[in-house]
């Protein structure tokens, strides 16, 4: 009796060791051929690191778009409240002083540079803020070759990009946001001076209101650095004035006095920190706009040219016509009066063409075969 029932435990114990073994081997062969469909369905020739990492960044970049696309309208308002803030502490502290201490002619330049430079600042950013970027047609019969957005199934011209904020496809100008300026964005969001263009103008960049950022940055730009340089000497006598607060025994400065002081060092850091946060992004923009390209096509012609120098070959920007020209042609500078009536006063004539089709501008001087949005 007692042999049978060993023989009996170990046959079950025989039997269970051959099942675990089926049962392991089962689970790998599934597990091989999980892992080879998968490899089936994501593999792709062009995948490479920059495609993993703004794979592995995507939902930061939706937590992004999502926020930017809400506050909008706070960033705009803050912007103005910051602008205000500048221009009334610039009336009431720094213009009193220019009238009692300059010379006639100092002054005469301080008004008319600054009342200028402000005029250049609100016109633009109004223009900015109001513009259409311009959104190409939806029907495939109005256009002459065209791909198809993966995002909105709709054509999509060439140097046309979908915007991920307002859910549709701008013409060409500043793609909002390539995924570059969403990564900086992600990554500096409580910074006003690193968001992207889209969160501080609530509106998308394209091809009609492009000139109308662009200048705003730079103006803006040159009114900062004109308030840090003219505002110099008042914010070292007004930072040294609030290190004698806490002596003892304490200076005796009245409320109007210790309200200057910290009025001052508010306007000299702010627009010191502006100076250079948005005057990084204009020379940004700057360099773009003098090759002739958008962000986007800066790392895909980059790409190219990399694979035409391998082969020998030299690879030519069809968009770009020269430095200078490409300035003239974003500017809108036909002819020589237009560096006044256009550059240096508010002006609010449209760009060159469509946005969809690149036929030869006039003030081009070099002869090309126009350019067909392909």
């Amino acid at each position: 009796m007692f042999a049978a029932v060993m023989r009996l435990l170990l046959k079950c114990l025989r039997l269970g060791r051959r099942r675990r073994f089926k049962l392991v081997r089962q689970v790998e062969q599934l597990w091989h051929y999980g892992h080879l469909c998968l490899r089936s369905l994501l593999y792709n020739s062009f995948t490479n690191g920059d495609v993993v990492l703004d794979s592995l960044f995507e939902p930061v970049y939706w937590l992004v778009d999502h926020v930017t696309r809400w506050f909008g309208v706070v960033f705009v308002a803050l912007v103005i409240g910051l602008t205000s803030s500048i221009v009334a502490i610039v009336y009431i502290c720094l213009l009193p002083l220019i009238l009692q201490t300059y010379t006639p002619a100092w002054i005469c330049w301080h008004l008319a540079y600054g009342h200028w430079n402000l005029i250049m600042i609100v016109f633009h950013y109004y223009m900015a803020i109001t513009t259409s970027p311009g959104h190409p047609p939806q029907a495939k019969n109005d256009l002459t070759g065209v791909s198809i957005c993966r995002k909105c199934i709709a054509p999509k011209p060439a140097r046309t990009h979908h915007c991920s904020i307002c859910n549709s496809p701008q013409s060409w100008g500043v793609p909002i946001p390539s995924q570059t300026q969403r990564l900086a964005l992600a990554l500096t969001l409580v910074l006003l001076s690193s968001l992207s263009e889209a969160a501080w103008l609530n509106n998308c960049v394209g091809h009609y209101n492009h000139r109308y950022f662009f200048s705003f940055c730079l103006f803006m730009t040159m009114g900062c650095i004109y308030c840090s340089i003219s505002g110099w000497e008042m914010f070292r006598d007004a930072y040294a004035a609030i290190e004698t607060y806490y002596q003892t025994p304490p200076p005796t400065f009245s409320f109007r006095q210790r309200a200057f002081h910290k009025s001052v060092v508010y306007l000299w850091v702010l627009c010191s920190s502006v100076a250079l946060a948005l005057g990084a992004l204009t020379l940004w923009h700057a360099a773009l706009i003098t090759r002739g390209e958008t962000s986007i096509e800066r790392h895909i012609n980059r790409k190219e040219r990399q694979r035409l120098q391998k082969k020998g070959k030299v690879f030519r920007n069809p968009y770009s016509y020269g430095s200078w020209d490409n300035w003239k042609v974003f500017l809108g500078v036909d002819v020589p009066r237009h560096w006044l009536t256009r550059v240096l006063l508010p002006s609010p004539h449209p760009p060159h063409g469509t946005g969809l089709s690149w036929d030869l501008p006039p003030c081009v001087t070099e002869q090309r075969a126009p350019l067909l949005a392909i």
